[in-house]
This record gives structure tokens, C-alpha cells and sequence, in this order.
């Protein structure tokens, strides 16, 4: 069964949210020949307080 972790910056609607999982579900279900319905998809949102680039947190810099 493939688990697949996505974290992506908050801020996103549930609906951009469950195309991901779609569109990752079966992407991972073609690549690896496995039935879509063994795929398990987990997003975690991260805050943009607690996400850094370039050293600074991305709250800081957009």
C-alpha cells in the first residue's frame, strides 16, 4: 500500500486540495501498477510561520 506525504503551504481551498489527492493518487496508482483504491494520500498544511526560505519564514517575505 503506497503512502504518500504532501506538505504544502496553508492557505488552499478543500477543493484544490482533494484535485491534488486525486491527481496524485493516480498518478502513483499508474506508475506503480497498483489499485488506486491501495493508495493512501495524507496533505499536511503548514503553517507560513512555520515554513522558511532563504532563511527567512515565507510569512515574512511575501
Amino acid at each position: 500500500m503506497p503512502i504518500i506525504q504532501l506538505q504544502i503551504l496553508e492557505g488552499r481551498s478543500n477543493e484544490k486540495i482533494a484535485e491534488a489527492i486525486k491527481n496524485v493518487s493516480n498518478t502513483v496508482s499508474e506508475t506503480l501498477d497498483v489499485p488506486i483504491e491501495s493508495v493512501r494520500v495524507i496533505v499536511t498544511e503548514v503553517p507560513k510561520t512555520h515554513w522558511g526560505k532563504a532563511g527567512e519564514p515565507i510569512a515574512a517575505i511575501q
